[in-house]
């Protein structure tokens, strides 16, 4: 049966906040009137009671609506109001936004317990309760704007009095609930993904729990807020939804317990059909045309659209997802998922990444329950109707090739690509395969969400180039694989070092390039499957030359970085403080020193970090250092390839000479590769002739990206070749 209370009208608007939670001295307008400066505010004037009666308003007490000089009567018509209001500045004039236009005023509304900021316009607003309104903000057309006194806008936390069992958790990477973090405003990927992880560690587990605790007040009746220029039309139920300023909501079904983050630099939009719950959407997101997320984060400058379904999960900044369901999953900025058979779940995927149509992750468990995990590295590409199952792990800048595969893979080579061997019926890899093949999409991945990365508050330094820190140790293993895997196909049953020597010896003979030699791998599907590995020989002398190029690259960036130094003196210097080569943690697109992040954790169970912010300052912190890290670990790479020392002059003429080289090798893949669809016959044919092609997809002679590639290429060039005139002086 539904419980319903009948209470005298005289205590509608009043005992927000019941009399048992409020603390000795306390009131229930607290919170309220921290945001009002009631100096402000007057009683309204006789006649402006006759006015506003005239004009078929109703107020169980007059006395209780309170308003600014400026206030103009007139312009409040047809509406009730309950409980203690406040009205500020009404002006005669009307507000337009895109084509809606409004007069200044209240109109045909009931209003409970609220506060309006200078020149609103609000009319037909069935029910508004306990929000507090800022300037020049416009509502037409609402069911129910309310807020109620436990509101949580999309917090995780449980106010007095309430069950720990309503606290909202977001169940991330494993679908059942055993990784979920709570969430909070301001949390990043990184924070998401550091507390995922040692599960096993309790007190570790608590603290997390407790630091974000310490981000709310459990304390009950605060008022939703709408900032400035809002406008919101159109729309069924807003419930225990803060919004901040330049807010766009038209034609959504339900929102609520949500914190909506806006500014005027960088406004969120939500539209037509939408129904989200449970969330907290940051600043410059865009949300169309039914979508439906339940129990998420949504960071900042990404898009949900065309009925897309998000539950129980992190999408990292500058992201799109449309048409496609994805539940249970972390994702780190950069991720693009289209088409509406696309499918993700249960997943960790770090970024630069690409959901194809018809690509199905997570929906097949080779387990009893819904406990499968997938982790893909950056630059993860699932092509079409790719069909994983949990669990399984990706090196970064992985390409799944279009098929079905039956079972668990974990492939840690680098820039690979994965696909059903169909000669042999087993998993076949080709290592290294965008250098050789694809180095446009590759080289244009980067560029282009580098390009896209729009956020107004970059409070994490992400990285896009596909050499980096994380990158170079996966080069650097790959390298290592190759090495054994070629020397156990040659001789099986060698002892990991002997078998790793014969397969460099092997590689590094350049008789071997064509050579025919079919080379397996162990371990790395979870079948009886054989696993083939392709263009071996190609690969290891791409890696090796790919880490040369890096450590140039990067010296140059830092001759940039610290014009006053010779250069000469800044290779020795970084040399002498290089620590040797240690891993990288991808936390959020922010790549990090695997020993800050394990002191991160370890500051944490002592209890010397017990804040949120005192994390974030240390991503920040190591922001500052990166660069010159990166630098450190390009040379400490090249190192472990090198034997002998990378500052003498004569090894740097042939270093920086070889770099080029592999500059050049990379640039003409990027045009090459690209080259191919402008000559393929079958698109030929789609046109009567070639500059018919050229006018519907242009020319490869006006790609921006290819011919910003090309310069950067000959400046490369130019600066290595000066830097080597100088040292031979």
């Amino acid at each position: 049966m539904n419980r319903i209370d009948k209470k005298p009208l005289s205590q509608l608007g009043y005992n927000f906040v019941p009399q048992e939670y409020l603390k000795k001295g306390q009131t229930e307008f607290d919170h309220r009137l921290k945001n009002i400066n009631l100096s402000d505010f007057r009683a309204l004037s006789t006649r402006e009671i006759e006015i506003l009666e005239a004009n078929l308003n109703q107020a169980e007490s007059w006395l209780d609506i309170h308003v600014k000089e400026g206030f103009n009567p007139y312009l409040v018509k047809n509406c009730r109001f309950f409980g203690i209001n406040r009205i500020g500045i009404l002006e005669s004039c009307y507000l337009e936004f895109k084509n809606l236009r409004m007069p200044v005023g209240l109109y045909n509304s009931t209003i409970i317990s609220s506060d309006f900021g200078d020149n609103v316009a609000i009319d037909r607003v069935n029910l508004l309760s306990h929000y507090q309104i800022g300037n020049e903000v416009m509502i037409l057309q609402v069911n129910e704007l309310a807020t109620t006194s436990t509101a949580k806008f999309g917090n995780g936390n449980v106010k007095d009095g309430e069950d720990e069992r309503i606290r909202i958790w977001l169940e991330l990477g494993n679908e059942n609930g055993g990784r979920k973090v709570v969430p909070f405003v301001g949390m990043r990927p990184a924070d998401a993904y550091l507390w995922m992880q040692d599960r096993e560690d309790s007190d570790l587990q608590r603290r997390y729990l407790e630091m974000t605790k310490a981000e709310f007040s459990s304390e009950r009746g605060y008022y939703g807020q709408i900032g400035d220029r809002t406008v919101i039309k159109n729309t069924g139920i807003i419930k225990d939804v803060n919004m901040g300023s330049d807010t766009y909501i038209k034609g959504a079904n339900k929102l609520k317990n949500l914190t909506i983050l806006s500014f005027p630099h960088a406004s969120t939009q939500i539209g037509e059909g939408c129904e989200i719950v449970n969330g907290i959407i940051h600043e410059g997101c865009r949300i169309f045309y039914g979508v439906k997320a339940v129990r998420f984060i949504l960071e900042a400058h990404s898009q949900l659209k065309y009925g897309a379904r998000l539950i129980n999960s992190f999408l990292g900044s500058n992201s799109t997802i449309s048409c496609c369901e994805v539940l249970n999953s972390l994702i780190f900025p950069a991720h693009e998922q289209h088409h509406n058979n696309s499918f993700l779940c249960a997943s960790v995927i770090k970024g630069q990444s690409n959901m194809a149509a018809g690509a199905t992750l997570g929906s097949n468990h080779n387990s009893r329950g819904a406990d499968g995990e997938l982790q893909a590295g950056r630059g993860f590409w699932p092509g079409l109707a790719v069909a994983l199952k949990h669990n399984s792990k990706f090196a970064s800048f992985n390409l799944i090739s279009k098929g079905n595969y039956p079972a668990e893979i974990h492939n840690p080579m680098p820039f690979s690509l994965l696909g059903n061997d169909e000669a042999t019926g087993g998993l076949l890899i080709i290592a290294g395969y965008w250098f050789q093949y694809n180095m446009y999409a590759l080289a244009r991945n980067a560029w282009k969400f580098d390009k896209r990365d729009v956020r107004t508050d970059k409070n994490m330094l992400l990285e896009y180039d596909f050499l980096a820190p994380d990158t170079v140790s996966e080069i650097l293993e790959g390298i290592k694989l190759l090495e054994f895997w070629v020397g156990n196909t040659l001789k099986p049953n060698l002892s990991k070092e002997k078998a790793m020597d014969l397969g460099k010896s092997w590689l590094l003979n350049p008789e071997n390039a064509n050579n025919p030699l079919a080379i397996y791998a162990e371990n790395i599907e979870n079948s009886k499957r054989k696993t083939r590995v392709a263009k071996c020989h190609q690969a290891y002398q791409i890696f090796n030359d790919l880490l040369i190029y890096h450590a140039a690259k990067e010296w140059l960036a830092t001759m940039e970085r610290n014009p006053e130094k010779a250069a000469i003196d800044l290779l020795n210097s970084t040399l002498s403080n290089a620590t040797a080569i240690q891993k990288w943690d991808n936390m959020g697109g922010q790549i990090i020193p695997a020993g800050i992040v394990a002191e991160i954790k370890s500051n944490i169970q002592s209890g010397s970090i017990s804040r949120w912010s005192q994390v974030h300052e240390i991503y920040e912190k190591q922001a500052t250092l990166y660069l010159d890290q990166k630098f450190e670990n390009a040379l400490n790479g090249m190192i472990q390839i090198i034997d002998q020392p990378i500052n003498h002059p004569i090894f740097i003429e042939k270093w920086l000479q070889k770099a080029i080289r592999m500059s050049e090798f990379l640039t003409d893949g990027i045009e090459n590769s690209r080259a191919k669809d402008f000559k393929d016959p079958f698109r030929l044919a789609m046109f009567g002739n070639e500059k018919e092609m050229e006018k519907v997809i242009g020319s490869i002679h006006e790609n921006e990206f290819i011919a910003e590639a090309k310069l950067k290429s000959e400046n490369f060039k130019q600066q290595l070749q000066g830097l080597i005139a100088d040292i031979k002086k």
